[in-house]
């Protein structure tokens, strides 16, 4: 090979570099992205009312301070106190859960109940991992106060993109050859409309998740049910992996009540999570960009083992954005022109 390719494998690789270095300030630049892009869609209804942009923007930003305050104040602290009397009743619930396991064994013949482990092996089993899980359901809700600049952060870059964003448009089409800029603009105005049209979808589905769990838990009596409920419609938002973790928490503050209500909430979120699978998002997204199951999922978990929790929220959003780079820029500009 020849200096020149030398000098451009090295140039590349310490490019990369330098991007995996900057990874959590990318990440946090690629949320600010997707919620200015969210923010967006309300500071065109603002107005369409005749408003002008700035007021519209002081007015989105506002509402979107009230819900995380608001989110902050009326989930995080009683679910923090709920866990705590979780960790306190959980050795009472697994006595009741060895009980009933004595009266199955009771009820079994003698080959049947051989076959089933013992109760002294469940315990070294289960408590190990009741402890972990516990552990970090409790670092997750008082951990997160650790993460309070890159938040600020994160609202200063989605505040500067959602006031003006043209300059920032322009600044990033100037770093392409002046005969593919339009088409990067094209490219760029897809991805808009297919994240906008996704987000659409998205808050409505949360919406009715969060109101049909909120329904189910009342009628179970089960605490905080508004809280739980949002959390749920929060969750919504993560594909495959959400539903799995709004459950965890319901389920908790249901074992603390009764531990058959544990199993009802069970029931109940996962009608709800085939009703918002089957029904939901067929009607709501059928018209948008559809998206392979597995290829979603094997991004969330790439995203989520290098980047937590934050890639996994962003999974979709630039999954959806990756697929419109990729039937433009690489099929359509590139190997449809090989004939």
């Amino acid at each position: 090979m020849s200096f020149g390719t030398w000098v451009g494998i090295v140039a590349f690789i310490l490019a990369m570099y330098i991007l995996w270095q900057m990874r959590q300030l990318l990440l946090l630049l690629l949320t600010a992205i997707v919620l200015a892009n969210a923010l967006n869609m309300l500071v065109k209804w603002w107005e369409g009312w005749g408003i002008k942009r700035n007021y519209a923007v002081l007015l989105s930003v506002s509402l979107l301070i009230t819900a995380l305050v608001g989110f902050f104040l009326l989930i995080v602290p009683p679910l923090a106190d709920q866990f705590q009397q979780l960790v306190t009743r959980v050795p009472q619930g697994i006595e009741l859960l060895f009980e009933w396991l004595n009266t199955l064994q009771d009820l079994l013949s003698e080959e049947q109940s051989e076959s089933l482990p013992s109760l002294n092996e469940l315990t070294q089993q289960l408590q190990p991992l009741m402890n972990e899980l516990l552990g970090n359901g409790l670092s997750f809700f008082y951990g997160s106060v650790g993460a309070v600049l890159s938040l600020l952060l994160l609202f200063a870059l989605t505040l500067m993109l959602l006031v003006d964003p043209t300059p920032y448009r322009q600044g990033f089409l100037r770093l392409f050859p002046a005969f593919y800029r339009r088409r990067v603009d094209e490219i760029l105005l897809l991805c808009d409309r297919s994240l906008q049209g996704w987000l659409r979808g998205i808050f409505f589905n949360m919406i009715i998740v969060a109101f049909l769990s909120f329904i189910c838990l009342l009628i179970l009596g089960i605490p905080l049910a508004l809280a739980q409920a949002l959390l749920t419609g929060i969750f919504t938002f993560i594909p495959n992996l959400g539903p799995a973790l709004s459950v965890v928490s319901p389920m908790a503050i249901a074992f603390l009540e009764q531990p058959w209500k544990a199993f009802a909430v069970l029931i109940l979120y996962i009608v709800i999570q085939q009703l918002e699978g089957y029904v939901l998002t067929p009607l709501v997204m059928g018209k948008q960009t559809a998206l392979l199951p597995g290829i979603t999922l094997l991004v969330q978990i790439l995203l989520a083992s290098f980047f937590g929790f934050l890639g996994l929220f962003l999974a979709l959003p630039l999954t959806i954005i990756g697929q419109v780079l990729l039937t433009e820029v690489l099929i359509k500009d590139i190997l449809d022109q090989y004939q």
